[in-house]
């Protein structure tokens, strides 16, 4: 029988897995808070996930143009995934996506301001992008 390793489930769980963002609570079941950390932390550093916020990690890929590691979806897009599956937070479209939407500007919001319902204090950020929150009520 082989023995596996907890490394090993979690790589398979998140090879499996459709969702493209990761929280050590999302492998818990497996094992206590210190050994996912560690585990996570190896991943990120062999370049399974890419780390962009506190406890929170994404697929990560090769980029076909630089060769640098980087996640398999844009950072507006793991954000959102983020807020809405992980952290149970409403997102909703931003006053500048309306706005375009509407065609009341011809400016094309670049994604990186996140409408959300309620407080959300939490930074994410990759390669030196972040993500805004503009609070709706």
């Amino acid at each position: 029988m082989a023995l596996k390793t907890l490394k090993s489930k979690i790589k398979y769980r998140i090879n499996r897995s459709k969702a493209a963002v990761f929280t050590p609570g999302d492998f818990f079941d497996l094992s206590d808070r210190d050994q996912i950390g560690r585990v996570l932390r190896q991943l990120v550093t062999e370049g399974v996930l890419v780390k962009f916020g506190r406890g929170l990690y994404a697929k990560a890929k090769r980029s076909k143009l630089t060769g640098k590691l980087m996640p398999v979806k844009p950072l507006p897009d793991l954000a959102k995934e983020a807020l809405s599956d992980k952290l149970k937070v409403e997102v909703i479209a931003s006053v500048d996506a309306i706005s375009y939407n509407q065609g009341g500007t011809t400016q094309v919001p670049t994604g990186r301001v996140i409408a959300v319902k309620g407080r959300v204090s939490r930074k994410m950020a990759f390669d030196g992008k972040s993500i805004k929150y503009q609070y709706v009520s």
